[in-house]
This record gives structure tokens, sequence and C-alpha cells, in this order.
């Protein structure tokens, strides 16, 4: 009696291991496809990244972004191909779910980063000028990625989020 129910457990691992074989080859091969398609993305990533932004910490920043992306897709197809859709698909919701959390407690980050961006490039807000915003006025001492220095006209240092400056500024002309 024991040893046919011994018997019975091994076959049936048998059966399933054999069942389960194609299934991981399939993984196997997906997953050489899938690094030689996300090396072969990613080396043209980073080389229109490179050509059109000449800030290494963007560009970079960038492409980490898309590698996680192709990577988190390809997880989530690979668990698919093993049999495992039901936890593929929990697993694809909540990323979503986490990705807009974070997407949404980074928004204000993400504004003044992409506000600094454009004010280090604008030709009429450098360090030297004399500025004006809603607030305050005073001499643009630093612009960072996302927040800018004013001296003001009493010699107090004012730091202020790049995307508040962005919406409303003056030059002033001496």
């Amino acid at each position: 009696m024991v040893l046919d129910a011994v018997d019975q457990a091994v076959q049936t691992l048998v059966e399933q291991v054999a069942g389960f074989m194609p299934n991981l080859f399939a993984g196997i091969l997906f997953l050489i496809a899938a690094y030689i398609g996300i090396k072969i993305v990613m080396k043209g990533v980073k080389t229109s990244l490179r050509a059109r932004y000449s800030d290494t910490l963007i560009s970079g920043l960038m492409s980490t972004i898309v590698s996680l992306i192709l990577w988190a897709i390809t997880a989530l197809v690979l668990l698919n191909i093993l049999g495992l859709g039901e936890i593929a698909a929990s697993l694809g919701t909540t990323t979503g779910f986490i990705a807009l959390g974070v997407a949404y407690a980074l928004s204000s980050m993400i504004a003044d980063s992409v506000a600094g961006y454009y004010l280090v490039r604008d030709p009429d807000f450098q360090v030297g000028d004399q500025v004006e915003t809603d607030e305050m006025k005073g001499e643009v001492m630093e612009v960072g990625l996302r927040k800018s220095r004013l001296e003001l006209e009493n010699g107090d240092i004012a730091v202020l989020s790049n995307s508040e400056i962005e919406k409303k500024w003056i030059r002033k002309f001496s």
C-alpha cells in the first residue's frame, strides 16, 4: 500500500516535470532572444539619446528607465510562457499601480527638473543676470536641475524651485 502511494507520487512527479519541459525550453529560448533584442534596442536608444541630449545625466536616466521597462515586460512574458499567466497578470497590475503612485509622488520633482533643463539652456536666464519673479528680485547665482538660487538685494539667498521660476520671471536690463 505504501509502495503503491510512493510509486504513484513519483510517477505523477515525472509526468509533471515532463509536461513542464517544453515550457521551460521555450522560456530559455525566449530569454536568449529577449536579451539579444534588448541589447540591440538599448544600443539604439543610447545612441539617439546621446545625439539629442548633451547632458549625460538625462540620457543615462532615460536609457535606464527604458531598460527597466523592457526587462519588466520580458519577465511578465516569461512568466506567461512558463504557464504562470495569472501571476504575470497580478504582477503587471501591481506594477502599474506602483508606477502610477511613484509618478504622482514625483510629479513636482519631474516638473522642476524639466523646467530646470529649459532654464539651463535659456540664453536669457544666466548666472549674473538680474531677474524678478512674482515674489522677489535678485541676481541669479546658480541654475540647477531642480532649484535655482537668487541673491536678493538685501544679501539674502533665495532658493526657488525651477517650475515656479519658469512660470513667470522678468530679466532686468541695466
